[in-house]
């Protein structure tokens, strides 16, 4: 069997999930991942701000779900563990210091990726989308302009929607993450929040080419629900396909979609999370796209990277 050369592009936990849910089928799958690098908040942001480096949250969590010893235990460790009373290192996690500070000595982010996922035996590559150091920015429909992606991800409760986002200053696409773009099978968009996970991928200067030369087929994985408190952007799936579209040079190919039906209590779950359900306008968005429905519902609320995983088996071929 031809292995299938898959890309998930995005940031934060949404490509965790991809990434994790390819593995469970390396007999089928060559896998990479292109993050984001505009993180501006948490560990991340401070490290950048103190020490200049980029920032590596995202590329984190990748390397994590691409290591062949169990994800469960690795992000405990490396992730979610933040130091406490430890002068400087207080707010911190074992993995954002160890990319920061790997990344100084040796001169170059992606030598320190490349030995992290040497040490956590990773079964695919993680690339940063850009070596630039630059910050996103959105307009909001009352011309409010917001700068940093932590500001655009946790907006005021009052603010408007978002209108337009790009980078200050331009970024260059990463030749490399530009090479595995052009040889792709397909490439997975998401799951995650569209502005600040999604977007500023495509927005790196030599993304919308590479897309142009690549024969990949684009696959947009949707879950059922947002962040009321996140980024001010679409909630229904035709606004989140139209608006992710807007800065693509084609049309997505295949839309994964969560067609789980929350019974109360997991509507009350979500609720509490402070999330409600995306609108599910099927119809508007099947011109020209094949839409793949699955239950991808995790118990206890979110999308299940084992359902993911299966979906993957049977689409990706």
């Amino acid at each position: 069997m031809n292995k299938k050369n898959i890309v998930v592009v995005g940031g934060g936990n949404g490509t965790a999930i991809s990434l994790f849910a390819l593995k469970r089928h390396l007999e089928q799958f060559t896998i990479s991942g292109i993050t984001s690098m505009m993180d501006s908040g948490g560990s991340s942001g401070k490290l950048r701000k103190e020490l200049g480096v980029l920032p590596t949250g995202d590329i984190l969590r990748g390397i994590l779900a691409l290591s062949k010893h169990e994800y469960a235990w690795l992000r405990p460790m490396f992730y979610e563990q933040r130091f406490e009373e430890t002068g400087k290192l207080t707010g911190h996690n074992l993995g954002n210091l160890f990319l920061a500070f790997a990344s100084q000595y040796a001169g170059s982010l992606p030598d320190a990726v490349n030995a992290f996922q040497q040490a956590l035996e990773c079964v695919g590559n993680i690339l940063p989308v850009t070596l630039d150091s630059v910050q996103l920015v959105a307009e909001l429909m009352d011309g409010t302009l917001m700068v940093g992606e932590a500001a655009i991800d946790r907006p005021p409760i009052a603010s408007a929607d978002i209108k337009r986002a790009w980078l200050e200053p331009e970024a260059k696409l990463y030749e490399p993450a530009r090479q595995v773009l052009v040889a792709a099978d397909y490439i997975v968009l998401g799951p995650g929040s569209l502005y600040t996970s999604l977007v500023p991928n495509f927005l790196t200067v030599g993304f919308s080419e590479a897309l142009k030369q690549s024969k990949a087929k684009l696959v947009y994985v949707l879950g059922l629900a947002y962040e009321n408190n996140g980024e001010k952007g679409p909630t229904s799936m035709s606004e989140l396909t139209l608006t992710l579209e807007k800065y693509l040079p084609r049309k997505v190919d295949i839309i994964i979609h969560n067609t789980h039906e929350l019974l109360p209590l997991e509507r009350a779950n979500y609720a509490k999370e402070h999330w409600s359900e995306t609108t599910r306008d099927v119809e508007k968005v099947a011109d020209g796209r094949r839409l793949i429905g699955c239950d991808l519902e995790l118990d206890g609320g979110g999308l299940s990277k084992e359902k993911l995983a299966e979906a993957f088996e049977k689409y990706l071929v």
